[in-house]
């Protein structure tokens, strides 16, 4: 039986990805960029996607880590719900082929951070937020996205899945 066309253009990407060190290319483009859209399960349209710019920092291990207002949308959709996306492109190339721009799709659950994780979460963040040092007197609290799996495009014809352990 013949293999499904698209099966095997998944498994040539995927194949391509891995050629061009798709991980590595992954984790530099998380410590390159520092904003990303941040896509939640709206509460105020059920089943439809809410999508938002977000800053974000990376943790120790390169998670991503979010500072956000208790009055924002995607705030409260992750209260409901803690399904998250943060898709993270690279900027300067998109401005040129937003078609051929490495780009990253990272899925998992966001929490609140808490005492130590809080702690040194708030180092990296304002780290690489400095300006965000007067938010943290606000209504504002860090989180954490723990990714559960990533899809990355490097280019035309390399797309695939990372798993957290190939990530960080």
């Amino acid at each position: 039986m013949a293999e499904d066309p698209r099966e095997a253009a998944e498994k040539k990407a995927q194949a391509r990805v891995e050629e061009m060190g798709g991980a590595e290319a992954a984790r530099a483009l998380l410590r390159a960029e520092k904003v990303a859209v941040l896509t939640t399960l709206s509460q105020r349209r059920p089943g439809w996607p809410a999508a938002s710019l977000a800053p974000f920092a990376l943790d120790a291990r390169g998670a991503p880590i979010l500072l956000l207002s208790a009055l924002a949308q995607h705030t409260r959709n992750l209260e409901a719900d803690p399904r998250a996306c943060l898709f993270v492109y690279d900027a300067a190339a998109a401005v040129k082929d937003a078609r051929t721009a490495p780009r990253l799709t990272l899925y998992g659950k966001v929490s609140v951070l808490e005492g130590a994780d809080e702690t040194e979460a708030k180092t990296a963040y304002l780290a690489r937020h400095p300006d965000a040092r007067g938010l943290l007197g606000l209504d504002f609290k860090l989180y954490r996205l723990a990714v559960e799996e990533a899809q990355w495009v490097g280019g035309f014809a390399a797309a695939g899945w990372l798993t957290p352990a190939e990530l960080f």
